[in-house]
């Protein structure tokens, strides 16, 4: 090789790892996809199933009972303004796909930055690894993904997922270090396992800092959901991409206006369900 004219053909050799992944492991790759689909049809069905009346008053209920009146009204005149621009279905096909990739980010996040708040070798190696997923161009995902899973809702869910989880593994990280270490040491005076102790005394008290992380794992996944429009993952994201191919303002005016409505939704019930946390156990440490 021509030291002062390097030539590393780096994306080549990712290719051939991804080739020979996607050979090896299709049976793997096909029971996720059967999974993730099945997840996702199945909320779809549930969200779009009933008049849609219903499902705004479902919403508008939550957010009486996460913020109060003020995001209620909120919720029902958004959500009748997304049936307006006839986005319905669109709009349940996205919240049905980013409730999937939430649940998957932080069954994967939480664990994962418990296990990093308790080991510092493996703070240490997974730290490098957030890097990467936080600084990578969100496209580049779905490039692999569309490889290994075909169009669909699947590689749009998976890229999700990767894109989502960072924040969730950091911010519970965090939580759990920033626990009063004295609580945790007065704990193990009593005879506290450490899974007690962990149950008991450090998740509820990281709770507020972890739920912040919910929060941007939601907020980062409904970003992602409309490029995952791209891998055909339909929704407004799908909408949105067809808005662009074809010159067409006024479809991505509305998919858009849509999206933001529901992301904003989102973001005020999942901060106020944190706040209710925090306020919980606030209350119980000075009763």
């Amino acid at each position: 090789m021509d030291v002062l004219n390097p030539s590393i053909p780096f994306g080549d050799w990712v290719s051939d790892a991804i080739d020979w992944i996607t050979s090896t492991f299709s049976a793997v790759f096909d029971f996720i996809k059967l999974v993730l689909e099945g997840f996702h049809e199945g909320l779809f069905w549930i969200l779009s199933e009933p008049p849609y009346y219903v499902i705004i008053l479902v919403f508008a209920a939550l957010a009486w009972w996460g913020r109060g009146w003020q995001l209620a009204v909120f919720t029902a005149v958004g959500f009748y303004l997304i049936r307006g621009f006839d986005q319905w279905t669109n709009a349940m096909n996205t919240i049905a796909l980013v409730i999937v990739s939430v649940v998957i980010a932080l069954l994967i996040a939480i664990p994962l930055g418990i296990w990093a708040a308790r080991n510092d070798v493996v703070s240490r190696i997974v730290k490098p690894i957030l890097d990467l997923m936080q600084t990578m161009p969100a496209l580049v995902y779905l490039i692999p993904v569309i490889i290994i899973f075909a169009v669909g809702p699947t590689p749009g869910a998976v890229a999700t997922v990767v894109f989502s989880l960072p924040p969730g593994v950091r911010l519970t990280e965090l939580g759990i270090r920033g626990v009063d270490k004295e609580v945790v040491e007065a704990g193990q005076a009593f005879g506290s396992t450490p899974g007690r102790i962990l149950r008991q005394i450090q998740l509820p008290l990281a709770m507020p800092t972890i739920m912040a992380g919910v929060n941007q794992v939601i907020m980062l996944a409904m970003s992602m959901v409309v490029l995952a429009g791209m891998a055909g993952a339909k929704g407004l994201g799908g909408e949105v991409v067809a808005a662009l191919s074809r010159s067409q303002v006024s479809l991505g005016v509305e998919a858009g206006l849509a999206v933001v409505i529901i992301a904003i939704y989102l973001d005020r019930l999942s901060n106020s369900i944190g706040s209710r946390s925090g306020r919980k156990q606030k209350d119980k440490a000075n009763a």
